[in-house]
Formats: structure tokens, sequence, C-alpha cells
């Protein structure tokens, strides 16, 4: 029994368009002919139909397809290899286009009301990388801590801004200064520095007690991303980040000695 074009195009889920254009390209050809002498598809072509659109859905273009049919055996083990590493490096493309997604919304999240050339003019060559803005929220998400932080940052104007980076544009200087200067990180210049920017976060984002100053001082040494909120690379030093988290962890263990910090763990 023979099927029309619309009979098909019907039950295939395809156009009649669609199947006229596998006729002119020599895909797929009506083998058989009704009693009227009207071409019609038997099951042979059915068949044929199903297969090429399993490769439609897998993404191949239709001379590929016409190269597979033409000798199934030689030809489909060795396109549908090439088509799964094709697919896989597109799945890799969409997962990371949809973590930039993420971290676009997550900065919209923090609320910096600020235009992109304000940005600029006041951070010049500090930026927030997108990638470690989603690490950073997922690793402190669960933080009071973390929460006041992003709420106060959205809250902060242009001018609070521009006196914050100034603060600490002065301070890296000093950093770096001590650390040209071979200062050690464990002696008092470089534990006063750094006792400068736990109190520099207390005072612009969230409460910045010892402890937590270590965590971060770990992610400092361990991400280039995290440092570079305090020193853009341009500024950098082979160990400087080693040095800075050396410092801070040598200065919450003299705060442990004192307990005189008046500041609550989040």
């Amino acid at each position: 029994m023979g099927y029309s074009v619309g009979e098909v195009a019907a039950f295939a889920g395809v156009t009649v368009r669609t199947l006229h254009h596998y006729d002119k390209h020599g895909l797929l050809s009506p083998g058989e002919r009704s009693r009227a002498g009207y071409r019609s598809y038997g099951d042979a072509d059915l068949a044929r139909l199903q297969q090429i659109l399993f490769y439609r859905e897998l993404g191949f273009p239709l001379d590929e397809i016409a190269l597979i049919l033409r000798d199934p055996q030689a030809n489909a083990l060795h396109q549908l290899r090439a088509r799964q590493r094709q697919l896989r490096t597109e799945i890799d493309r969409l997962e990371r286009l949809a973590e930039v997604a993420e971290q676009a919304i997550e900065v919209q999240r923090t609320g910096v009301a600020l235009t992109p050339e304000e940005r600029f003019e006041v951070f010049g060559e500090i930026s927030f990388d997108l990638s470690y803005a989603t690490h950073a929220r997922q690793k402190w998400q669960n933080s009071a801590a973390y929460r006041e932080a992003m709420a106060r940052a959205g809250a902060h104007t242009k001018e609070d801004w521009r006196q914050l980076m100034s603060e600490a544009a002065a301070w890296r200087g000093e950093l770096i200064a001590a650390f040209d200067a071979g200062e050690p990180a464990d002696e008092e210049r470089a534990m006063d520095l750094v006792e400068e920017h736990r109190r520099h976060l207390s005072r612009w984002f969230a409460p910045c007690p010892p402890d937590m100053h270590r965590r971060i001082a770990d992610d400092l040494i361990a991400d280039p991303r995290a440092f570079a909120l305090l020193v853009p690379p341009s500024h950098g030093r082979p160990g400087l980040a080693a040095y800075t988290g050396k410092a801070i962890h040598a200065n919450a263990a003299r705060h442990d000695g004192s307990r005189t910090d008046s500041e609550e763990h989040p």
C-alpha cells in the first residue's frame, strides 16, 4: 500500500515542502505509484525517511545524510562518532553560555548601581570576574556576612564607591611597598596593613572578624580571581598573594591572643 505525500507529511510530522526538498536532493523519492499513476511512498521509503529524520535530529546536514545512506555499513559509525564529538563540544559551549548568563544574573543581583562608563571610571583596572562572582556566591551564600555585604554593596552610591576605591588604592600601594622592601609578612608593618584591610571590609561591606579574614586569605592565596580584586595583574608581583595571605593569618593569630575585637562572627 502506498501513501501520498500529504499522508506521509501528516504522520511523520514534517511538511510537504520538506518531503519535496528531500526528493529534489535525491534523499527520498517516492518509489511506488498508485493505480491512478501518482507517485506514492512505500514501506521502504518510510523506513528511509525514518533514518533521514533521525540523522537530521542529530544535526547532520543533508549531504552527510546522503553519504551515510549510500553505504550505511561503511559510513554510519564513523559519521556518528564524529557527530558525537561535535555534540559534546556544543554541549560544553552551551554550558559555558549558561554559566555566563547565570553569572550575569548574579552580578545584577549585587545591585551595583553604576553605568558601564561609571564602573570603568570608579573601578579602573579592578574588575569583578563573572565566574568568580558565581563561585563566591556558591561558597558564601549561607553566610549572613556575605548577604549583608551584597546588600550594602547594592546601596553604595557612586561617591561611596569612589571613596572606597580610593582607600583601597592607597592601601594597595602601601602593601606593595612593604612587599618590595622585604618586610616580613608576619611582622608588625605587614600585619598592620592587613588589619587595615580587615577594617576596610567591615566599614564598607560587613563585619569581618579575624576568622572570616582567614577564610578570605585562603581565597586570595588559592584563586587569582579573588586576589585581582585587591591587586590588578598590572601591579602584581610573584608571591604577593601568598605574602598577603600569610600576613592575614599572622594578624588573625595576633588577635587570637588579645580578643579585644568587638566584632562578632557572621
